[in-house]
């Protein structure tokens, strides 16, 4: 029985460091994070890109002889 108890035991204390364990919680933390800004990126491209676009035209234009 005493082995049945240390198993069990030794089960438990894998289970809870498993369970506890952090180091996958900063990689997905950071992942989020650079989702987030892209999709930030995107919907300010989305509502600049044809301002953005008007001027880059006109600079072009100014500049082509």
């Amino acid at each position: 029985m005493a082995f049945l108890r240390d198993f069990r035991d030794f089960v438990n204390i894998r289970i809870l460091r498993f369970l506890c364990n952090e180091k996958g919680q900063t990689l997905v933390e950071y992942g989020l994070l650079v989702v987030l800004i892209a999709i930030v990126v995107i919907l300010m491209l989305r509502g600049t890109g044809r301002q953005v676009n008007c001027l880059y035209s006109t600079i072009n234009s100014g500049l082509t002889p």
